[in-house]
This record gives structure tokens, C-alpha cells and sequence, in this order.
């Protein structure tokens, strides 16, 4: 190994266990490996990061399930490509393994599986090892974590990852013991020599358990149960959301709503609820036939024998139940309407209350007087203006996203891939591939081949896939029957008798062969037997419940987050012998391809940053055991969408009627930052301010301000609300209470909120509020703006100029300008309070007119900025890290990582080493200069760049560039050591 990295190897010693103020590169510090997504800390994620940029690892693991190599085959394939030898050694202890895990292992070409049989050995076997090497370079984690799903991803666990020269002696030692057990030809067999043997081994544990728990089942049934244990229990959300709904009862509220995620258990919250309210009259309302019989049967589990229940519907006429299923167009119909008194039931839900917009549902509910209206959907959200929410009286009993039914371990844990669609005679597959493209012989070849090497939890696939068009459907489910499969195509044109028929075969228990196929006993036609998959199209999407469902595969454009949800939530109920569902999404050259990571994350701000750290490290923030996964063209294909991402007026509009829907009111800026609905700043770069856009888009929004209001609402709302710092808020803030700023009472605001008071962010601060720092565009815009009495300002008191303090007189606008004031301190504490010595937070993203503001330049100067520029003893560095291929090849300079905490980084052209700029950075100890690097990855990320932290030069050299002419200029090659290691994630997608 290199001197330099044994020393930064003993730098990470020293920082892990001497002194951890001691500064060192992160990629060789020991670290603790533990499972905590809130820290984004997943031993998944550490195991996959190595087995990403090693040439060579060994694993040594007691037990192996599928859930715990799932996650990790997309990356096992990627090895494969690029021939990584891998040698696994797990053992035969309780037969715990999984046999379809290890041979999915000892499939891939690059891997060599093998068995220690602790019966033969005569010992217990509890290894759990993880060795990677890359070049002269090992790393290991070591701890308590088995290649289990649990393990890696929820469990309490503890490992510890440690770096290793290969002549260290620990890693010798681990070496040598793993050998020793890869060696021992009596306990240890080759995968073909102990596959057979384990593989009946483990069934019979299957059976015995199976045996165990069936013995059990009948003994409870034997026994007299109590009530209680009788009794179907709640879950947490089911609780929470009783509990809200009988506050709301006491309060006399008779119109509520209950927005939960697919698959919480929206009908049986609703029955737990009926029976604690005590209603005896119920009727439920859906908008399928299908839905009714399950909803039917949920309340009987809950109310046993104590109700009746009916269906009302085209096929079954139950009118004088307690408890009515009924489908609304049945009950819409005047004739039936007609038939019930209006206070014929206590109590009437909606389920999939999105829909109640039509007219169909406003009949039924004006007919009707009950004592509660209850609404449940899992999306509220409408595109056509109609405002669900009021319907309900703006009552939310309960709300429950997919991270948060995740987090309480409602939902079955998700292995989402997203897969590259094909190339296909030189042609993407985008939203105008013609249908011969579809389901041609190429990409059926393709799509099987993903769902066989991804699999599924159980002992067979029962999957769901759904198409973008019919013929589609059609046509793939044909090709599949071909090969051997059994499927169907469903659309809307097929019967509900079709589509229950079809979901019964797809959830049918039945013998399998060892490729998880049914056996087929007898002659029974095939249209009677189980189904492998169901190909459709427009219908699956929302009210139907197949918790058998362990796989799910998307063939179609995502064009809706709503959508996407429901598509995903369609595998996300918990079922026996269900530990995870696969979810394969085939990703084209789609133009809303940004959408997936929005749905996948939860996060409805449409914050381009927030979206594009989904992408990179979705898997560590996912609470529990789902992990998420993009083979690196589909996440190009990602960002390169998130890049094009353009903010409509469409999609504000759409955006903020759903806040003044769900609130009930006209909403201010900060009700949009405190739901988390949509970023606010998207309104104010669309609109200049935040009530200029509620001008264009509300009828009901009347305030009109003059054009010097605007002008200074503008101001403050472009240059300061954005909570980079909180200076200038503050200082606004006292005046807009009536008080004067003096050096010594802004301190003390200041130190209140936890920051140190300097007096060169002051005086910044100052030259902001005064207006002396705006420059360029900036300047003539905002020329006619005096916030500051200019008399005062040279006592050095700050106070209002007469212009403002008329303004404020102004109640509104008073009221405006307080708004954005505490938007943008909840910003500064949310993102930007935890910054450095320059009030740059790491990793944060500025633009260089944010960077000459934070680091106390006398004026904007960012128009004339470009890459770098050297003023008031610091020297801000941007880098594009991805150029232009069209860009001049004499302004091409070739900025790169050397490694996580080296880069190396040219000047412009035409600059020698003797050159001044050259020589201040070459003495930066000399004159105290600060040296600062910016990155982001594209053009496409517009004009903000991560902060990377401070830099020093470690090393230069003069070279050479041409200029369009040929003629060869100098330019300077520095070689900067970064005072921090660069975060895993950020430095794999600023490099990869």
C-alpha cells in the first residue's frame, strides 16, 4: 500500500479510537455499522457500497435467506458482468438457509458456494464476515449480521468495518480462519456436493414447522376463547385513528375523513370504529362490485354474529341489512333511493372517497341526513379542482402516508429495482414505441429473464403487471403462456365475474415444483389452474385487495406519483409466507421519470434536490426493511429528467388548491413549508412573490399591494427568506416590532438563537438591508427600494426609513412580510443552521451570488465570478464536474476526484506559476487565505453547486492548454486535500 494511504489509514485510527476531534478521511476510519434509516445508517447499504468498488470479496454467514439477498442482486449481477470472483461460505446450522437463495448464488457465474455441515463437524457455526478487496486495500465488517433481510436492514445489530493493508495481521488472522473453513474438505462441500442433501433437509424442517403450527391451530380451536382473545385487535393506525374520530364525535363533527396508505386497512379501521361509536345502522359505499364482498367480509370478522350484513348491487338486492354494502350506482339510482327514510342509517362511508366528486355520489349523500359522513381514501389529491376536503367539513380524523405505514410496520416490506427497458433497433422505449416493439420476442426475453433472476417471497410467483395498453397486455400474456407460464390480460372490458375468477388462480395454494411452478395433478384444463401473473391495464389500480400478490412488475410510463403508489400498494399487503414483494420497473426514455423517486420517497415538495437524493441513497432513508435500487443507465435516465424537471403554473395550481382544500382557507407560505405539500420557493422563482402567484391562481385571494410594496416583498422574498442566513431576517424582524437594530441588541436576538455574533456578518447584513451589496439585474430592480433611514445608518443605528414605515402601516402588508420573515427563519433551522466558520453548511447547495453574500464580499460580483476569483482574503472555487460536450476545448478543464479527499482542480488558461492568482494560492498560509470548493454535477442542476468544505494545496504544476487557435497557453494543475472526506453518496453521484 501507497505511504499516503497508510497514513491516512492511521489518521482513521487515531480519529476512531484516540481522538475523534482528529480530522481524517472518512473511506478509512472504523466505523460501527448499525441499522437506524433516521441516521441513514443501514448495514445493507454498507455491504452493498463494498461490494460495489471491490475486485474481490468472501462472505462467511451462518444463514441466508432470499429477503436477505434480494436486495443486494442487482449489484451481485453487476459483479457478475464484470467477472469480481466471490466465494460465499454459509453452513447447514437449524437449516435456516433458504436452498432457492443459494441457488440463486451459486447461478451467478462469478460466485463459488459453499457448505460447512455442522453435524459432521460436530459444532455450532455463527460466522458472520464480510472481506472486500480492492487492489492492495481490504476492508471487512464484522459483527452480528446474518445475509437476512431483518439483519441488514431493521434489526438491532452491531458490526464493525475496519480497513486493512493485506499484511495487517487481524486481517491475516480472518483470512487464514476463513480459509482454514473453506478448506475442510470433511465438513465443508461444494455447492453440487451438499445442495441435494440440505435441500430435503430443509423441507422436512418446513414440514415439521408447518406440522407444529397446524397442531397449534387446532388445540386454540379446541380450547373455549375468551372475548378478548376472540376479538380482532387494531393495528396502530386502526387505534389512532378511533381515538381521533371519537374526539371529533364528541365535539358533534358528523362529516370526517380518513386518509391512509394502501394496504393499512382502511375498511377494518372503519368497522373497529362502527362498533366503539356503537352505530346499528351502517351503509358502506364503493364504487365496485368486487370491493363490496371483501369489505362484507372484514366487518363480519370484526362484529361476528352481533350484526347482519347485505349487499346492495346489480346482482344481490340485501336492503334490510343493519350493515348495507352497497355499489353507488346502484344506490344513486332514483327508483332504489327512493326506498330508504334519510335517517335510515347512523353512519354512511365512502370508500375510495377521491371519486365522490361525481354526481352520482352528491345524490346519495344530499338524500341522506346521518349522524356521520366518514370519507377514506389513500390519495385525496385531485387534478380536476373538486375539493374533497370540504366535502368532509376539512375533518381529518387520521392521516397515514407510505413512510409512515412503513415506519409503523403496516405494510409488507418493498424491494423496488428499477431496470433498464431495451434498446431496440437502435430505439429507446419511450411513450411513442410503436406496439411491435412491445411485445416482440426481444423484450419478452428480457422481461422474463428480470423476473426469474429477481424472484419473489413464497413458494410461488403470484404477480401483477401491469401495461400501458391492451394490445399490450394481450399480446405479453400470450408470449408468456408460450413459455410455459400461465396468465391472463384484464382490462376494463372484462367482467367483474372475469377479474374475481382471475384473482382467485392468482392467489390459489398449491404443490410447486423447484422453480416454484405448480404441479399439475390431473387433466384439468389450464384456465382452471393457478395463475402466474395477471397482465392489465387500467383496472388494479386502487380497491382490490390481493395480499398474495409477491411481485409486481411495471411495463408502462409512471405519468402520475398517485398512480405509481397505488400500482406499488397493490404488493404491499402483509400475507402468511410473504416476508417482501419484488417490484420490477422497466424504465424507458420517459420524460416524467423524475416522478418514481417522488413516489417512492413521499416527498411532495418537488424540491430537486430533495429528489435526486432519493435516487442516490433511497435505500438508507427507507424506514424498515424496503430497499430501492436503480441500475445505473436508469439512474442517469433519472437525472437526467429530474434535470428537465420545469415548474408549471399547472402543477402549482394543482398544488396549492389541495393545501387550501385540506385546510380550509386561503393558505400562507408557511402552511405549504409546515405540510410539506410543495416547496415554497418553487412559487416564488415561478412568481417573483409568493401573493403574486396567489393573484393569478385565486379568485378568492382580493389583497392588492402598490408597486413599491411588491418591489420590497420581491426583495426580500429573492435575496433573503431563503434562511442561508439569518441576519438579515432578524434584523427585519426587530424593525418590523418597532425596534431600532444597534450592534449590541442584535447580538443578543442573535446569541438567542444559537448564533455567534460576528462583526463581518453584521456589517454584510447591513450592506444587504442598505442595499449596497445588490448589484447587476439585482440593482436596477430594486433601485427604488429604501428600507433603511439613511441618517441613521451612519450613526450605525438601524432603523426604518420613513418610505418603509408608511408601508407597514399597511396591515397586510405588515402581515405579508411577517410570513416570509418566519418562512424563512423555520428554513435557517431546519437546513442551514448547523453551517461553518464561512456559514456554509456541507453538502448545502449555493449559487455564487449566495457564496460572495455568506462570505462577506463588499458587493455581488457572481456575473463576473466564473470559476473561481480571489477577494477579501478567500477564494471560492465552482466546478462543473460534467462539461459540455460542445463547450471550447480551451475552457474543457479537466477538474476530478483523485480519490474522497483529494482533488485536482486548473486554473483558467493563461496562467503561470508566476502568476499572482498562481502565487496566493501557493502561500494561502502566508496571507490567511480560505479556499473553498463548489461542485454539482451538470449544468442541468441550474445554478446552485454543493459545498464541498475548505481545501488546501498539496501539490502544483504548471501544464498547458490550447485555445481555439491551436496556439498552446499555461495553466495551472493544483492538487487540493479536502478538510473533509466526501460523503459516499454525494462523491459516487458527482463521479459515477
Amino acid at each position: 500500500m501507497a505511504a499516503d494511504k497508510i497514513t491516512e489509514l492511521k489518521n482513521g485510527l487515531t480519529t476512531a479510537f484516540i481522538d475523534s476531534t482528529f480530522n481524517s478521511n472518512l473511506a478509512y476510519k472504523p466505523q460501527l455499522v448499525y441499522n437506524n434509516y433516521k441516521n441513514g445508517q443501514k448495514v445493507f447499504s454498507a455491504v452493498e457500497d463494498e461490494l460495489r468498488k471491490c475486485d474481490k470479496f468472501a462472505i462467511s454467514v451462518a444463514f441466508i435467506t432470499r429477503g436477505g439477498i434480494t436486495p443486494l442482486l442487482q449489484t451481485l449481477r453487476e459483479l457478475e458482468k464484470r467477472n469480481v470472483p466471490g466465494r460465499i461460505l454459509t453452513t447447514d446450522y437449524l437449516a435456516f438457509s433458504d436452498p432457492v437463495a443459494l441457488d440463486t448464488l451459486a447461478g451467478l457465474s462469478n460466485i463459488e458456494l459453499r457448505m460447512y455441515e455442522t453435524g459432521k463437524a460436530g459444532n455450532g457455526f455463527h460466522t458472520k464476515g464480510y472481506i472486500f478487496r480492492k487492489n492492495e486495500e481490504y476492508r471487512f465488517i464484522i459483527g452480528s449480521s446474518n445475509l437476512t433481510q431483518d439483519a441488514l436492514t431493521k434489526n438491532i445489530e452491531w458490526n464493525t468495518r475496519l480497513v486493512s493493508t493485506e499484511k495487517g495481521e487481524m486481517l491475516g488472522t480472518l483470512i487464514n480462519e476463513f480459509d482454514n473453513l473453506w478448506n475442510d474438505r470433511e465438513c465443508t462441500k461444494e455447492y453440487k456436493e451438499f445442495i441435494d442433501n440440505y435441500r430435503h433437509k430443509y423441507r422436512e424442517k418446513q414440514l415439521f414447522n408447518k406440522m407444529v403450527a397446524e397442531q397449534k391451530r387446532i388445540s386454540k380451536k379446541a380450547q373455549i376463547p375468551s372475548l378478548e382473545a376472540y376479538t380482532l385487535k387494531p393495528n396502530s393506525m386502526q387505534l389512532k385513528f378511533i381515538n381521533n374520530l371519537m374526539e371529533l364525535r364528541k365535539n358533534d363533527v358528523d362529516r370526517a375523513l380518513l386518509i391512509s396508505a394502501t394496504g393499512t386497512g382502511k375498511t377494518y379501521a372503519s368497522a373497529f370504529a362502527m362498533r366503539e361509536l356503537g352505530f346499528k345502522k351502517v351503509l358502506f359505499l364503493v364504487h365496485r362490485e368486487q370491493i363490496l364482498k371483501q369489505a362484507k367480509r372484514s366487518y363480519e370478522n370484526v362484529f361476528s354474529n352481533r350484526i347482519t350484513t347485505g349487499i346492495l348491487s346489480g346482482n344481490h338486492k340485501e336492503k334490510d341489512a343493519d350493515y348495507l354494502f352497497s355499489t353507488v350506482q346502484t344506490m344513486s339510482r332514483d327508483y332504489i333511493l327512493t326506498e330508504f327514510e334519510e335517517d335510515r342509517f347512523d353512519c354512511i362511508i365512502i370508500d375510495e372517497t377521491h371519486k365522490a366528486g361525481a354526481e352520482s355520489y352528491h345524490k346519495i349523500i344530499n338524500h341522506f341526513k346521518p349522524k356521520l359522513l366518514l370519507g377514506m381514501t389513500a390519495s385525496p389529491e385531485r387534478t380536476d379542482g373538486f375539493d374533497i376536503y370540504k366535502l368532509f367539513g376539512h375533518n381529518i380524523a387520521s392521516e397515514i402516508r407510505l413512510q409512515d405505514a412503513l415506519e409503523d410496520d403496516l405494510l409488507c416490506p418493498f424491494h423496488y429495482f428499477g431496470i433498464s427497458d431495451l434498446v431496440i433497433d437502435g430505439k429507446e422505449i419511450d411513450e411513442k414505441t410503436e406496439f411491435r416493439y412491445l411485445a416482440n420476442e426481444q423484450r419478452v426475453e428480457h422481461i422474463i429473464e428480470q423476473t426469474e433472476y429477481f424472484g419473489y417471497s413464497g413458494n410461488r410467483v403470484k404477480g401483477l403487471i401491469f401495461c400501458s395498453r391492451k394490445e399490450e397486455a394481450k399480446a405479453l400474456s400470450d408470449a408468456f403462456n408460450y413459455r410455459g407460464y400461465n396468465t391472463v390480460a384484464l382490462s376494463g372490458d372484462d367482467s367483474q365475474e372475469k377479474r374475481e375468477e382471475a384473482i382467485e388462480r392468482l392467489e390459489m395454494e398449491c404443490e410447486v415444483d423447484n422453480c416454484g411452478r405448480p404441479i399439475i395433478k390431473s387433466e384439468v384444463v389450464k384456465h382452471n389452474q393457478p395463475l402466474d401473473y395477471i397482465f392489465t391495464v387500467d383496472i388494479f389500480n386502487e380497491g382490490v385487495d390481493i395480499p398474495q400478490v409477491n411481485q409486481v412488475i411495471m411495463l408502462r410510463p409512471t405519468q402520475s406519483a398517485i398512480i405509481f403508489v397505488q400500482q406499488l400498494g397493490r404488493g404491499l399487503r402483509k400475507a402468511d409466507n410473504k416476508e417482501y414483494v419484488v417490484i420490477l420497473d422497466f424504465i424507458g426514455n420517459y420524460s416524467n421519470n423524475f416522478l418514481i423517486p417522488i413516489a417512492l420517497s413521499g416527498d411532495r415538495t418537488y424540491n430537486k434536490d430533495n429528489v435526486r437524493k432519493y435516487v442516490r441513497e433511497g435505500s438508507r432513508l427507507l424506514p424498515g426493511c424496503s430497499t430501492i435500487h436503480f441500475d445505473e443507465i436508469t439512474k442517469k435516465k433519472i437525472f437526467a429528467s429530474i434535470d428537465r424537471m420545469t415548474t408549471t403554473k399547472k402543477m402549482l395550481t394543482e398544488k396549492y388548491m389541495q393545501v387550501k382544500f385540506k385546510i380550509g382557507r386561503i393558505p400562507t407560505i408557511i402552511d405549504f413549508y409546515k405540510l410539506g405539500e410543495i416547496d415554497p420557493m418553487l412559487f416564488i422563482n415561478y412568481a417573483k412573490t409568493y401573493d403574486n402567484f396567489q393573484r393569478a391562481v385565486d379568485k378568492d385571494y382580493t389583497v392588492v399591494f402598490t408597486e413599491k410594496e411588491e418591489q420590497i416583498l420581491a426583495f426580500i422574498s429573492s435575496l433573503i427568506i431563503d434562511g442561508k442566513r439569518p441576519h438579515e431576517l432578524l434584523m427585519l424582524k426587530m424593525m418590523l416590532d418597532g425596534k431600532s437594530v444597534a450592534i449590541d441588541s442584535f447580538a443578543k436576538e442573535l446569541v438567542s438563537i444559537g448564533e455567534k455574533f460576528k462583526e463581518a456578518d453584521y456589517n454584510s447584513a447591513v450592506r444587504m438591508m442598505s442595499l449596497e451589496f445588490v448589484a447587476g439585474a439585482d440593482a436596477n430592480k430594486f433601485a427604488q427600494i429604501e428600507l433603511l433611514s439613511k441618517l441613521d445608518l451612519k450613526s450605525g443605528l438601524l432603523k426604518r426609513s420613513l418610505a418603509f414605515l408608511d408601508k407597514l402601516n399597511n396591515t397586510k402588508f405588515r402581515e405579508e412580510i411577517s410570513n416570509l420573515l418566519d418562512y424563512g427563519m423555520m428554513r435557517y433551522k431546519d437546513m442551514y443552521a448547523n453551517h461553518d466558520e464561512n456559514n456554509l453548511v456541507l453538502y448545502g447547495k449555493y449559487s455564487r451570488k449566495d457564496v460572495c453574500r455568506l462570505m462577506n464580499w463588499d458587493k455581488d460580483e457572481s456575473s463576473t465570478m466564473y470559476g473561481y476569483r480571489i477577494k477579501h482574503g478567500t477564494c471560492p472555487i465552482f466546478v462543473t464536474y460534467e462539461k459540455k460536450d460542445d463547450i471550447s476545448e480551451s475552457t474543457k478543464y479537466e477538474d476530478q476526484f483523485i480519490n474522497q479527499k483529494t482533488f485536482s482542480w486548473l486554473t483558467r488558461s493563461n496562467v503561470a506559476i508566476d502568476n499572482r492568482e498562481s502565487q496566493e494560492i501557493i502561500n494561502y498560509k502566508n496571507s490567511g487565505l480560505k479556499i473553498v470548493l463548489f461542485i454539482k454535477k451538470s449544468d442541468g442542476e441550474g445554478t446552485d453547486f454543493y459545498y464541498m468544505g475548505e481545501v488546501v494545496p498539496k501539490s502544483w504544476m504548471q501544464k498547458t492548454i490550447k485555445n481555439n487557435k491551436g496556439k498552446e497557453l499555461p495553466i495551472m494543475n493544483f492538487i487540493f486535500e479536502l478538510e473533509h472526506s466526501v460523503r459516499e453518496d454525494i462523491y459516487e453521484y458527482l463521479t459515477n
